[in-house]
């Protein structure tokens, strides 16, 4: 099934679909692929606020913006897996049985899951900026993810991995 599918369908039924990527079996290809496309997307829902920026003062490029934007979100890379460990670890601590893997699954499914809101908190900082909307577009995108991530890292830690 296609990603764009699977996230539609984790909105209504985030554990089946998370399941279903579990049963694919264990593919370090494919738990890194879905970090890639979340952090494309990520670098994607930044060029509105950097070309707003740049409207701004002509002095800001934008290419130099989307450059620094880019070399961030490389960096996270070695976050992000040292944050699904850790989540491992906690589970583990309340009794999860699942495993390192389901726990890099959980993290990056959940961080493609947001991006369609991710690409709105883009917009609003591009066509709005900073203010009440913009909070409320992160707001929204950080709760969205931390439903998807809790659910999914449930379903990871009772053994299903």
């Amino acid at each position: 099934m296609a990603v764009t599918s699977d996230i539609m369908e984790s909105w209504r039924r985030p554990r089946a679909v998370f399941r279903r990527h579990l049963a694919r079996g264990r593919s370090e290809a494919f738990a890194f692929s879905l970090l890639c496309v979340f952090l494309l997307i990520a670098l994607i829902s930044r060029y509105p606020a950097a070309a707003r920026v740049s409207a701004l003062d002509p002095k800001v490029p934008v290419p130099p913006q989307i450059l620094g934007t880019a070399l961030g979100l490389l960096a996270a890379i070695p976050l992000l897996y040292t944050l699904a460990a850790l989540s491992h670890l906690v589970a583990r601590t309340f009794g999860g049985r699942g495993g390192w893997y389901g726990a890099r699954m959980a993290l990056f499914w959940a961080l493609v899951t947001v991006t369609p809101f991710l690409l709105l908190s883009g917009i609003v900082a591009g066509l709005i900026g900073p203010g009440p909307q913009l909070w409320c577009a992160g707001g929204l995108t950080f709760a969205a993810f931390l439903f998807q991530w809790l659910t999914t890292l449930m379903v990871a830690e009772t053994g299903m991995s």
